[in-house]
């Protein structure tokens, strides 16, 4: 599949919303949470006045012009926090895109891009059974604690 990467501009980060949602991790079998869900501030960290922060840094991924996916980081207190100093970082695509490499190559851009600013260590959270723990192991991340349901992992230089 031909895909390019490229930064998302500031009148694009409204979509960030839409990536957010599909971002959730919905376990085979189990219906998705209503839309509505992205708007409690757990998740609204992720994109609230996205942009004003130093660290804010978006990537996108584009098929036919379309952007398709999408990852995402900043410092904030979110799920995958380690310390007021790492971005975490979040990704998603949309379902048909899946499995075809895109999320793997935005994870290593965004490493790239983070380096070109001097964040050498960036962090993030997963399910346990989310199929992406596997990808994030492979660009580099390492789990550096876990609870019944998620890992925390860390990329460092």
């Amino acid at each position: 599949m031909n895909y390019n990467i490229r930064p998302i501009s500031k009148d694009e980060y409204p979509i960030l919303e839409d990536f957010l949602y599909e971002a959730i991790y919905i376990p085979e079998g189990t219906d998705p949470p209503p839309r509505e869900i992205i708007r409690q501030p757990e998740f609204q960290v992720y994109v609230r006045n996205f942009g004003s922060q130093a660290a804010d840094l978006a990537l996108c991924a584009t098929v036919n012009g379309n952007i398709v996916g999408a990852v995402w980081g900043r410092i904030m207190d979110d799920y995958g926090h380690i310390n007021n100093d790492t971005p975490s970082l979040a990704i998603s695509l949309y379902k048909e895109f899946r499995g075809c490499g895109i999320g793997t190559a935005l994870m290593k851009e965004i490493i790239l891009a983070y380096r070109k600013t001097g964040y050498m260590e960036l962090s993030l959270s997963v399910q346990k059974m989310n199929y992406a723990v596997k990808m994030y192991e492979k660009v580099g991340f390492e789990t550096i604690s876990e609870n019944a349901e998620e890992y925390i992992m860390i990329y460092k230089e």
